[in-house]
């Protein structure tokens, strides 16, 4: 939007001043409606309700596979302790499980998604705030080489060997749980849903308003960037369906 916004003041010196005016007022309606209108909770909600919450009474699963996205390692390195900058439940929630099934394997994914250096690496910084929320360090596996949730399901599954009539829990943000279900599940790797970090309360938000720009501004760049992610993945080949959902029985 900041884009069409710079486009539009360009073309107003130009002889497509007309134009530029009206591309001007169509990016400013269209901020004001990412900022404060329902957008964002309407483009979430497909995803954040695709998958139920876990069901335990199946019993306890013998791994829990955590994807990174918590911690920024840039900001990391520079202070030289970890630092979380969002979805802090990815770490919250295997804690929780670690002390509900203490025979349960626990491992993070996650190196850098930074394209120019690679010395800092996710799981280096995860660790330890693991290992401080009581998950002793021998449960810990870590896989410290993914840039992105593909290879987040390649390396791990390579990493850990599942074998067959093993349950694997799944733990990352509601919102990004479809892609990510549907990567493992086209690497080959059967595992179980288990959603964190909600944006949004559900149905009952579905049309509500804010009067707090950043929020809606957060919430609608977070939506817009998975559902990109989802089309990408899906015309890659890299998952089986545009909206991966819960497994048919």
């Amino acid at each position: 939007m900041i884009e069409l916004g710079i486009v539009s003041i360009v073309l107003m010196a130009t002889r497509f001043a007309a134009f530029g005016r009206k591309l001007a007022a169509a990016t400013l309606i269209l901020l004001a409606l990412a900022a404060f209108s329902p957008l964002g909770n309407l483009l979430l909600y497909p995803l954040e309700s695709r998958f139920p919450p876990w069901d335990p009474s199946r019993g306890a699963p013998d791994g829990i596979i955590v994807l990174g996205g918590s911690i920024d390692t840039d900001l990391s390195a520079a202070h030289r302790t970890p630092v979380v900058a969002h979805a802090a439940d990815r770490l919250f929630a295997p804690a929780e499980l670690a002390r509900r099934y203490p025979n349960t394997r626990i491992v993070f994914t996650g190196g850098t998604a930074n394209l120019v250096s690679k010395d800092s690496r996710e799981a280096d910084y995860s660790a330890p705030i693991l290992e401080n929320l009581g998950i002793a360090k021998q449960r810990l596996i870590l896989e410290r080489d993914s840039r992105n949730t593909y290879e987040n399901a390649i390396f791990t599954k390579q990493l850990v060997s599942p074998k067959a009539g093993e349950r694997w829990l799944l733990v990352t943000s509601a919102f990004h749980m479809p892609r990510s279900m549907g990567i493992f599940r086209m690497a080959g790797f059967d595992v179980e849903a288990y959603p964190v970090d909600w944006r949004m309360g559900g149905r009952d938000d579905l049309f509500s308003f804010t009067n707090v720009g950043t929020d809606g501004l957060g919430r609608t760049e977070v939506a817009v960037r998975e559902w990109i992610g989802l089309v990408a993945y899906r015309l890659m080949g890299r998952t089986g369906e545009l909206l991966p959902g819960p497994a048919k029985d």
